[in-house]
């Protein structure tokens, strides 16, 4: 009987899932012309030539890309959230800092965990000079040389303030479109990192070990994806003892 009611709780949490992802518009995919033959398995029909994702489908992938980051969660990781499309921007770094995480929702640059090295140089430059200027430490500065010095540091705040903190390769990926990211998602699979994506119709889910097939290209149904992340990573931290939280 217990085995019953827990088989139909999970059904239940699976449909209201499912019925929450069609409210934000999560089962609309791209083209048929576009898709990736690696996605094919994942549509439910097609409708005036735009594919219609299986939200059945994405509802149990869901669930286990959340127990995945809800394990990174319990044992204090670090995830690396990535969305530089202009659908993403603003909700990959709210995401991002409601953890303290760090993130990059401006350009992905090349080599931030191939050459993670020299990527914490920059990293290392932009803190050291936000110290500096906090506390004085500019005064050393001709006017001048302030000018310029904050024109590169301008330039360094735009691509690398969502990694200041950052003090190693991150533990996992969360990337928001797998192919407008495939820089990042490329070198997370050299590098031997897991990567949870968000990925539609167009993309080749080959290779990311935690893909989740939806719309990546509506704010409501990025912001889905992106919460449901977020409430994962909660949960694993709300088991972790007080102190080490």
């Amino acid at each position: 009987m217990q085995k019953t009611k827990e088989t139909k709780d999970i059904r239940e949490n699976s449909d209201t899932s499912i019925e929450k992802m069609f409210k934000v518009g999560a089962h609309y995919g791209y083209s048929k012309t576009r898709r990736h033959p690696s996605l094919s398995r994942y549509i439910y029909a097609t409708k005036n030539k735009s594919d219609i994702i299986d939200l059945e489908q994405t509802s149990a992938m869901l669930e286990v890309a959340t127990l995945f980051i809800k394990s990174l969660g319990a044992q204090g990781k670090t995830v690396l959230f990535v969305g530089t499309k202009p659908e993403a921007k603003d909700i990959t770094k709210s995401a991002a800092e409601s953890l303290n995480m760090p993130y990059v929702n401006e350009r992905w640059i090349g080599g931030t965990l191939s050459n993670f090295v020299e990527i914490k140089k920059r990293i290392t430059e932009l803190e050291n000079y936000r110290k500096d200027s906090a506390e004085g430490g500019l005064d050393k500065y001709t006017k001048k040389e302030r000018v310029v010095l904050a024109k590169k540091m301008e330039k360094l705040e735009r691509y690398y303030s969502g990694l200041v903190g950052l003090k190693k390769t991150p533990d996992a990926l969360f990337v928001i479109d797998a192919k407008a990211e495939h820089i990042a998602t490329t070198e997370g699979k050299n590098k031997g990192v897991p990567i949870v994506a968000i990925v539609n119709s167009d993309s080749n889910i080959k290779g990311i070990e935690y893909p989740i097939v939806g719309n990546d290209s509506s704010m409501p149904s990025i912001k889905f994806f992106a919460l449901a992340i977020v409430s994962a990573y909660k949960a694993g931290q709300s088991s972790l003892p007080a102190k080490e939280a």
